[in-house]
């Protein structure tokens, strides 16, 4: 059976012990002035300043950037309740935010195992252990969630690459070739320093 063409970015699955994810993050700052929208499961990184009180900021990753995390799910109250209330449909934070800052729960532990669909000339099993950058990308037509995907053309060995590629996501829906889905961890990482490939 073919695999599935549908890039929804990076999706937490597990911690690097085997343990399933618990859903947990961290919440994190988008100022209302910052231009570009972020979706779930997008990577981000940190902007260099925060909310007034103190919470970290974060803009959208770019290929070869150190990531703090993988945002996966928006708001506009700093407490956490993950939904702008004045628009019940919104699951992101828009590019135009009309002075209003957001917030985004964000997976930030380096040790969380993220899915993602390839894109490109299919990687094969002698591509597990090298790493690769991301590429953004908007979502699909209707979609409110990231068009990230692993960019194949990028794999490498080099340590400052984006992606650590762990092996396919083993599910009866996949398998090596087109639109091949991989977990993989954040090597670049803010909190951890990245691993050269093998």
């Amino acid at each position: 059976m073919a695999n599935i063409n549908k890039v929804s970015g990076l999706a937490p699955v597990r911690y690097l012990n085997g343990a399933k994810w618990t859903g947990q993050g961290n919440i994190y700052y988008i100022d209302s002035a910052y231009g570009t929208a972020i979706y779930p499961g997008d990577p981000v990184t940190l902007s260099g300043s925060g909310s007034a009180t103190g919470i970290p900021g974060i803009q959208i990753g770019v290929a070869g950037a150190t990531c703090v995390g993988v945002a996966v799910a928006f708001g506009t109250l700093a407490e956490g309740a993950y939904i702008n209330p004045a628009d019940l449909t919104a699951l992101n934070a828009p590019a135009t935010k009309n002075g209003k800052a957001y917030y985004a729960l964000v997976v930030d532990d380096p040790n969380v195992i993220f899915e993602i669909q390839e894109s490109g000339t299919a990687l094969a099993a002698a591509d597990i252990g090298l790493n690769a950058n991301f590429a953004i990308a908007a979502p699909a037509t209707g979609a409110v969630y990231s068009g990230t995907y692993l960019d194949n053309s990028s794999k490498n060995t080099t340590s400052t690459l984006n992606l650590k590629l762990l092996g396919l996501a083993r599910r009866s829906d996949n398998a090596f070739g087109t639109y091949a889905k991989w977990h993989v961890l954040l090597n670049n990482h803010a909190f951890r320093t990245g691993v050269t490939g093998v």
